[in-house]
Parts: structure tokens; sequence; C-alpha cells
């Protein structure tokens, strides 16, 4: 893709996530109390003052966020940086794409959008109770669930990228999702509610039970990402690989 076009998409994608989120946090502002309360919104307790009126208790507002920092990263690297296969040295804002794509962008962003319409299908209640309706419109619903999943698609297949190494990638993947793993049971300490309702209704080998499957769940998303993006670019990979031998033999 031409780098007009792809700077392009870069540019109005992080735009609709920076829109996306103020629209939510200034627009909509709070939300009723009825409706923090059954969605589990922000701790009832007045004592704790979250940021962000309590959204960043989500993983969804976690990953709305680091979308639109990594396709700002991604314009960012298309002014600056390079989108080539092998240049000859690599800009360090290159090497910060394409690790964010592999090791966080892509396995949250299909990890939120795959889960919820998931559960959503099963009971909404779960995750997405018909109170927010009056107050939360359906495009914000979709940006935040939907466009991440195909947005994400469309980069990989649009942008060249490097994967690192396995190990590397799973740990970043790996720490992303343990903080957020503590940042739940904080605010279960602090605030007294468990974010999402399903947890309410699991027990405790249960709620582990659930959380290692979580966790597996986001490592086969990293695994699938690698998949298809060595499918997508195999050409460039095979053409990297041969460039990188070539060089040792010299």
């Amino acid at each position: 893709m031409s780098l007009p076009i792809l700077a392009t998409f870069h540019g109005l994608t992080a735009i609709h996530y920076f829109y996306s989120m103020y629209y939510d946090l200034y627009v909509i502002g709070e939300y009723p109390k009825e409706v923090k309360e059954l969605f589990g919104g922000t701790p009832v307790n007045d004592e704790y003052q979250l940021p962000l009126k309590g959204r960043e208790v989500f993983l969804t507002y976690w990953n709305l966020i680091l979308q639109a920092i990594y396709f700002t990263v991604c314009l960012v690297n298309d002014f600056f940086g390079t989108n080539e296969v092998s240049p000859r040295s690599i800009p360090i804002i290159r090497k910060l794409k394409d690790y964010m794509l592999a090791a966080f962008a892509f396995p949250v962003a299909l990890n939120v959008g795959v889960t919820f319409w998931t559960l959503m299908a099963i009971d909404r209640e779960l995750v997405f109770p018909k109170a927010l309706d009056a107050v939360f419109p359906g495009w914000l619903n979709h940006v935040m669930h939907t466009n991440i999943v195909i947005f994400m698609l469309l980069e990989i297949c649009t942008s060249f990228r490097q994967y690192p190494s396995r190990k590397n990638g799973l740990a970043g993947l790996g720490f992303f999702m343990a903080c957020y793993l503590v940042w739940l049971h904080i605010i279960r300490h602090f605030g007294g509610i468990w974010v999402y309702p399903v947890l309410e209704v699991l027990n405790l080998p249960q709620r582990i039970i659930f959380f290692v499957v979580s966790l597996g769940f986001s490592v086969g998303l990293y695994l699938l990402g690698e998949f298809f993006n060595s499918l997508i670019w195999t050409k460039e990979l095979k053409q990297l690989k041969t460039g990188v031998t070539s060089k040792k033999l010299k």
C-alpha cells in the first residue's frame, strides 16, 4: 500500500479512537447511578475516586487507549520511520510499532472483541446490560468492540512487520494481562465489586479457571497473529530471512 494511503488509514483510525474516548468522557459524561451500580462501572465507595470517570476499570477501555496509541505510533512511523521490508537500519519507532502489534494491539483487540460478542450472545446482562442502551449509543459500542477487530485485521494485512521472538512477545502480553488482573483485584478490594458481573456468579475455583482460560486464550490469539502475519507476508519474510543469511555468510 502506498505511503499516503497508509498514513491516511493510520491517521483516521487514531482520530476515530480518540474521538470515541472524548465522546464517552465528555458528551456522555457520568452514567446515571443506577447504571453504574448495575454495570459495576465504578466502585460505589465515594472514598476512592478513579480517573477517566471510572472507565479505566474495563479491559475494553484499556484496549481503546492502546489502539489509539498504537495507530498514532503507526502514523509517526509513516513519516519518520519506515515500512520497508528490510531497511538498512531499523528506526526505534518501527521496532516499537512492530512489537506493539505483536505483543499488545492484535491479541488484546481480538480478545476484547471475541469475548464481548460471545458473552453478548450468551447473556448480554453479563457484559452490557440493557440499561446502558439509554445512555450509550450503538456506534460507540461498535467502535469499542467491533472496529477494534476490523481495523486490526486491516492493519496486519496492509503494512509489513517483523514479529519479535515468541519469548519476548509473550512476555509483553503476559505482563499486560497480569497488570489488568491485578487491577481487577484492586478494584474488588477497595471498591467492593467485581467489574464484570460474570465474576460475581463464580466461586473462587471457578474464577481461577476463568482467569487461566482467559490467559490461555490470549496466548492463542498471539500465536494466531503470528501465524496470520507469516501467512500474509510469506514472500517478504523469506526475502528478509534470505537477506539476513547472506549478510551472515559475508
